[in-house]
């Protein structure tokens, strides 16, 4: 990989890492189903004048835009609203992994590996005790919350692996365009006209900022950046990089937000984190040890 492009994949991951800071600064004026309907109004907003529709049947925007959009972030914004700190949450999202594993395999026949089964194991026993130190700072039902958006981006991931090659940038703007009418009946439904109304009227600096950011640099910027860097590379040399996200997400929260993890929710977030490498290279490894002890693969 050039430096250059080396240089973009440094960017894009510590604009997704910074995201779940900026989504915490977000909800401290806006509730969370109002703001995924300002970020998906702003991120398709005036950029599907300017980028192609992806050429893919409108069932599978569709479904793309409600799963790996709506879904996604309807749980994500619920759960950091609900008490799910900004850096715990960067981390357990990445549980999306195992959700497209098992998804793949049970959808689209793909075989499951000794290694994914392992890491898959050794995040879960992380996850697991994280969820033993609820309360305070972190709740169950943000944890469970958090959990559910991973599985929702699990199933985009499957519905994107089902439409093939496509523009990535161009599925994420007119993908956008799907959840904001679902965000605002959401948001009228659980969050009532009257909050919807104070909310507007009342928005500060700090909660406009924080949707440009997550409209067009968590977005756009970093899903064009990432596109291009697909484009040149082959999946496996860029997928690692993701890895980075939660290392991102939790030094800065732990820096700008003051949040401290507990002793119990360090080792938990030190199995997940192991769990997903396993996940990624234990297979790579694995046949290297059996090539060093002179076994066939």
């Amino acid at each position: 990989m050039s430096p250059k492009d080396l240089c973009l994949a440094v960017v894009v991951i510590v604009a997704w890492g910074l995201n779940f800071v900026v989504i915490k600064v977000g909800l401290d004026g806006v509730p969370p189903m109002l703001l995924g309907a300002l970020r998906f109004t702003l991120a398709a907003l005036p950029a599907i004048f300017f980028i192609k529709r992806p050429a893919l049947p409108l069932r599978w925007l569709l479904a793309y835009g409600l799963t790996i959009s709506l879904g996604q972030f309807a749980f994500l914004f619920s759960a950091m609203a609900v008490g799910m700190p900004a850096g715990l949450a960067s981390l357990v999202l990445q549980s999306q992994a195992f959700f497209t594993l098992f998804l793949a395999a049970l959808l689209l026949g793909e075989r499951l590996r000794a290694s994914n089964l392992l890491g898959l194991l050794v995040a879960a026993s992380g996850l697991l005790l994280i969820g033993l130190q609820s309360g305070g700072a972190m709740t169950l039902a943000g944890l469970a919350l958090t959990i559910c958006a991973a599985a929702m981006w699990g199933m985009g991931n499957i519905i994107t692996k089902k439409v093939g090659r496509v523009d990535l940038l161009a599925l994420v703007v007119w993908g956008s365009l799907i959840p904001p009418l679902p965000f605002f009946a959401l948001s009228w439904l659980l969050e009532g006209p009257a909050l919807i109304e104070s909310s507007l009227r009342g928005i500060g600096l700090s909660s406009i900022l924080a949707i440009v950011y997550l409209a067009f640099v968590a977005t756009l910027l970093g899903y064009g950046l990432w596109s291009r860097l697909l484009s040149r590379y082959p999946a496996s040399q860029i997928a690692p990089f993701s890895m980075l996200v939660p290392v991102i997400g939790l030094s800065s929260s732990a820096w700008l937000l003051d949040e401290q993890l507990s002793q119990l929710q360090m080792a938990g977030a030190l199995l997940v984190m192991v769990g997903l490498l396993v996940n990624v290279f234990g297979a790579r490894l694995f046949g290297r040890f059996l090539q060093v002890q002179g076994r066939p693969l």
